[in-house]
């Protein structure tokens, strides 16, 4: 199963809509939470060109935010990406 990891921050509701959606997958994830660091949110932007969060990785890569992930899981593309198929 690959290394799922999201960057949040406490109080973005699409941040807990994607840890909630995650959970329902029943995968093990990191939740690394980006508020008030630069350096992390610094490192976002240069990773996925986004200043947007969360940001979900699968296999170290980015999947985008959680419109983007939803969308991934409607197609039924999510399990794949999480080895849950």
């Amino acid at each position: 199963m690959p290394e799922v990891v999201v960057y949040t921050v406490p109080w973005c509701p699409y941040c807990r809509m994607a840890v909630q959606l995650l959970r329902s997958k029943g995968v093990p994830f990191d939740e690394i939470d980006v508020d008030g660091d630069r350096g992390k949110r610094a490192w976002l932007r240069e990773a996925t060109g986004q200043s947007t969060v969360p940001q979900i990785f699968v296999g170290g890569k980015s999947l985008g935010g959680y419109t983007d992930v939803a969308a991934l899981d409607r197609r039924g593309e999510l399990d794949v990406l999480l080895g849950t198929t």
